[in-house]
C-alpha cells in the first residue's frame, strides 16, 4: 500500500494542470513544466490531481508514489518556486555573478566560470566577516538540485577544517587531526 501515492495533490489558485497522451503539463505564475508518465493513471478533477495504479505489481507500486511526488513538486515549483543556498567556506573563496554567469574563486590557479540555464536565477551575497553565499532559485526542483550539486562538486568540504562549498545548514562530519 503506497501511503504517498494515495494522497491527492491539491492544485492552488492560479495553477492549471492538463493531462493528455501520457504527458502532464503544469502551468503557473512562475513557469511551465511537463512530465511524461507510464504505468499509472492520472486524472485532474475538482482542483485535485489523483494518481491510481492499475494493479499491485511491484513496478506499479514503485511508479505510484514516484509520479505523485513528481506532480506535487511540479505544482509547488510553478506556484512558489524552489531555492538552494550554498556557502563557500575558506580563506579567499569568492563568488560573483554577472547575469547568468557565475564566477568562482576556489583556490585553484584560475577562476571557474559557469554559464547557468536561463530558468535558474542566481544571486551572490558577500558580506564582510561572513562566508559568501550563492542562492539559486527556479521553478524546476530537479534543475536547481543538479546545478547546486555541480557547483558543490568543484570543491567538496573536507573533514578536517571544513573548507569547501557546502549547503547552508548542512552538518559536516569532522575529524580530529594529528595530536602531538
Amino acid at each position: 500500500m503506497s501511503r504517498i501515492g494515495n494522497n491527492p495533490v491539491v492544485i492552488p489558485d492560479g495553477t492549471s494542470v492538463e493531462v493528455q497522451d501520457n504527458v502532464i503539463t503544469v502551468k503557473g505564475k512562475l513557469g511551465e513544466l511537463t512530465q511524461e508518465y507510464a504505468a499509472v493513471n492520472v486524472t485532474s478533477e475538482n482542483g485535485e490531481v489523483l494518481i491510481t495504479r492499475p494493479s499491485d505489481s511491484k513496478e506499479h507500486k514503485a511508479m505510484h508514489g514516484l509520479y505523485r511526488s513528481l506532480v506535487s513538486n511540479m505544482i509547488l515549483g510553478v506556484s512558489k518556486g524552489w531555492s538552494k543556498e550554498l556557502e563557500l567556506v575558506g580563506v579567499g573563496y569568492r563568488a560573483s555573478n554577472q547575469g547568468q554567469k557565475l564566477e568562482l574563486a576556489l583556490g585553484f590557479s584560475h577562476n571557474i566560470v559557469m554559464d547557468l540555464a536561463p530558468e535558474v536565477k542566481v544571486e551572490t551575497i558577500s558580506e564582510k566577516g561572513k562566508n559568501p553565499i550563492i542562492k539559486l532559485t527556479s521553478h524546476d526542483k530537479q534543475l536547481v538540485g543538479q546545478i547546486a550539486a555541480k557547483i558543490r562538486s568543484f570543491r567538496k568540504p573536507e573533514p578536517y577544517k571544513g573548507k569547501g562549498i557546502k549547503f547552508v545548514g548542512e552538518q559536516l562530519r569532522r575529524k580530529a587531526g594529528k595530536s602531538a
